[in-house]
């Protein structure tokens, strides 16, 4: 043992645990446990079990082939476990074994310890199998409002054990996230700068040119992206993938993006759009419920980026856990589900 108290003199991580003289230590926090007469490095649940099934039968015999154990290696384990609790625990005879007044003791809590140890390895295998377990999801504006939700709440209905956490984030930043562990997976924008993550497609965002009825455009069902660029835009927050990508693609055109009003959401962006107060390109998924009852127009892009992908990705660098495979998983079958239809 003291070589075992010499360790407290090395330093130790977070999380690290130490058993010195009946306290166990796992960084600064420190459990006390009183001195046992009975070592625990003698004592093991195969021991356990095997003396749980001589008790019950009556037998040596009986007991190791229930154990899948050898009658020698199994009268051994009997004899180290009688000698490790210091007292007699079974009466041996021709026509078998009985119980002693200490074995009956023993048999109540042996029986403990092992039922405890079988719920133990079920609910840890159950984190294992991925039907238990806390996953981490960022996901940009345009994936949680229009894919997501049913998704999700699909996967929750099949996996009531498993804690999906969602956060709403810029695509920059949800890779960010990824590659730095805050995040499991991450759903955003294709043009997203992705080094070091692992990337599928998700979902085709189809964008469209929003404007009020008023408006000079709203007679047109096609246009091209140049072509409204002479017109004032509202457009979200900077940093957002929509942005940089409308922002881009007026570059390309030679021509300024004319930002009048930049707002946090879609539904601002309506609000903003429906009072003329400029045009905006938004998904159509998710500008589609609000158009009617707000007086808004939806026109076709003919550009090519207009048909946008949405990418679901994770580090390259780092294993998913099995219950973010699971989610993963899912994501990606009901994904190929709709490419059949």
């Amino acid at each position: 043992m003291d070589q075992l108290c010499h360790q407290e003199e090395l330093p130790r991580r977070a999380g690290d645990f130490a058993f010195c003289e009946g306290r166990l230590e796992a960084g600064n926090l420190k459990l006390h446990m009183p001195s046992s007469p009975i070592n625990p490095a003698r004592l093991d649940f195969v021991t356990l079990r095997l003396f749980c099934a001589v008790a019950h039968s009556g037998s040596i015999t009986k007991g190791a082939a229930q154990c899948h154990l050898a009658l020698s290696a199994a009268s051994r384990r009997l004899s180290d476990f009688e000698a490790a609790t210091g007292s007699q625990l079974l009466e041996r005879s021709p026509q078998g074994v009985a119980l002693t007044t200490a074995g009956h003791v023993a048999l109540q809590h042996a029986v403990r310890l092992y039922q405890g140890f079988e719920l133990f390895s079920n609910e840890i295998s159950e984190y294992s199998e991925g039907s238990r377990g806390h996953v981490r999801l960022w996901a940009n504006m345009s994936a949680l409002t229009e894919f997501l939700p049913d998704k999700l709440g699909r996967f929750m209905d099949a996996h009531p054990q498993i804690r999906v956490e969602v956060e709403e984030q810029l695509s920059g930043d949800t890779v960010r996230a990824l590659l730095d562990g805050l995040a499991d997976i991450g759903v955003f924008a294709e043009g997203t700068p992705s080094d070091g993550i692992a990337v599928e497609t998700f979902q085709t965002d189809q964008l469209v040119v929003v404007c009020a009825r008023e408006h000079p455009l709203a007679k047109r069902k096609q246009l091209a992206f140049a072509d409204c660029l002479e017109h004032s835009f509202v457009g979200l927050n900077r940093g957002s993938s929509l942005l940089e990508l409308t922002s881009r693609a007026a570059a390309e055109a030679g021509q300024p993006l004319r930002l009048r009003i930049q707002v946090r959401s879609f539904d601002a962006m309506c609000q903003m759009i429906a009072a003329n107060l400029g045009i905006g390109v938004l998904p159509l998924a998710t500008c589609a419920p609000l158009l009617r009852p707000r007086g808004l127009v939806a026109l076709r892009l003919s550009d090519a980026w207009a048909q946008r992908r949405l990418l679901v990705g994770y580090s390259s660098e780092k294993s998913l856990s099995p219950a973010a495979q699971l989610l993963l998983e899912h994501l990606k079958n009901t994904l190929r589900a709709q490419n059949k239809k």
